[in-house]
């Protein structure tokens, strides 16, 4: 997530000079072959090229907006996450206790209970940030001017790091050999947190009306995975994608052609300004549908993420204060104003 006030002109020629490279060079062949060999035939009228620009334009936009959304809800998923996980911690701390107990516990080994239950849920906020970094054959950070950007300006975590690393801070090896074995790991994880509170259940150190209470958090957190799975494994639907790319390569070969004859009226040597104005015009387009491509999966890392890393991180410090917990980590900072 870009948390400046703006992407930098620096950073947005960056992004697409290869795109104003091959739209120059687009503009400049029918432009040169029209004034210096005179094929003339090469000129069509603008009407067409504007009619075709229109639909382009209304099927970039149905595309950004479904980006968006694909994107908002992503963002709204992982702040119920948030909310859900701060009502976790008080109820774990709150609800657990000695009252119903047949053999109560020493209240360091009580903590120690409560403490194994949110490190399980840091746990969980792991393995699920880890599978939702996982590489998908649509989705554009994969791409070579995406990958060239990123690695310029900002790294992404799980891109970098084993996922059994960043376990092993909350697990114990054996544990954590028993989820990667796992197909969904996340999945898992909230199994263990149940299979846990079960056994607090039996115990008598949770009693039946709180026990469940507690289950159904663990339910909500799976709805929020569900939720997120679901954005992660369903793409942007590839019909809409392909005809998007390919309205938008056709406008942008034809802008080069529509634009001589309104060039060649100003007369002299004008008609070379066709180069520049028919580049810019296509460049507002290729631009708008690499926005909405880099938009449309927002867990793959790229600089428009939402940033799953920075929230778990954030989650983790609420409730290692809320529980007393040393070394509390501190709140990610942007990376060059990027957040992930």
């Amino acid at each position: 997530m870009h948390s400046g006030k703006n992407f930098s002109f620096k950073e947005v020629m960056f992004w697409t000079r290869r795109d104003i490279y091959l739209l120059l060079l687009i503009a400049t062949v029918p432009t040169f072959c029209y004034q210096v060999l005179g094929w003339k035939w090469l000129s069509i009228p603008w009407l067409p090229v504007a009619l075709l620009g229109t639909a382009v334009a209304f099927v970039v936009g149905f595309k950004n907006n479904a980006s968006y959304d694909r994107m908002w809800e992503a963002r709204k998923a992982w702040g119920a996450i948030v909310n859900s996980s701060r009502s976790w911690g008080i109820m774990v701390k709150d609800f657990i206790s000695n009252r119903h107990a047949a053999s109560p516990l020493a209240e360091e080994a009580l903590q120690q209970e409560k403490i194994k239950l949110i490190k399980y849920h840091f746990a969980w906020l792991t393995a699920l940030r880890f599978q939702l970094r996982e590489a998908r054959e649509w989705e554009a950070i994969y791409k070579k001017h995406n990958q060239e950007y990123k690695e310029k300006w900002f790294s992404v975590h799980e891109h970098k790091h084993e996922m059994k690393h960043d376990l092993l801070l909350y697990l114990s090896p054996e544990e954590v050999e028993i989820v990667l074995s796992k197909t969904n790991k996340a999945a898992q994880l909230l199994a263990m947190q149940s299979t846990h509170l079960k056994s607090l259940h039996d115990r008598g150190l949770i009693e039946d009306f709180r026990h469940i209470e507690l289950e159904k958090m663990l339910v909500e957190f799976y709805n929020q995975q569900g939720v997120s799975e679901r954005i992660k494994n369903s793409p942007y639907p590839r019909q809409y994608a392909t005809l998007n790319l390919y309205f938008i390569k056709i406008f942008v070969f034809l802008i080069p052609l529509g634009m001589l004859q309104e060039f060649q009226k100003l007369g002299g040597c004008l008609i070379w300004f066709s180069i520049p104005f028919s580049a810019l015009s296509a460049w507002i387009f290729t631009t708008l549908e690499k926005i909405g491509e880099s938009t449309e999966s927002p867990f793959e890392g790229s600089a428009n993420d939402v940033p799953i890393t920075a929230i778990s991180r954030n989650i983790e410090i609420d409730l290692m204060e809320m529980f007393g917990m040393p070394n509390a980590p501190k709140p990610l900072k942007p990376e060059n104003n990027i957040l992930v």
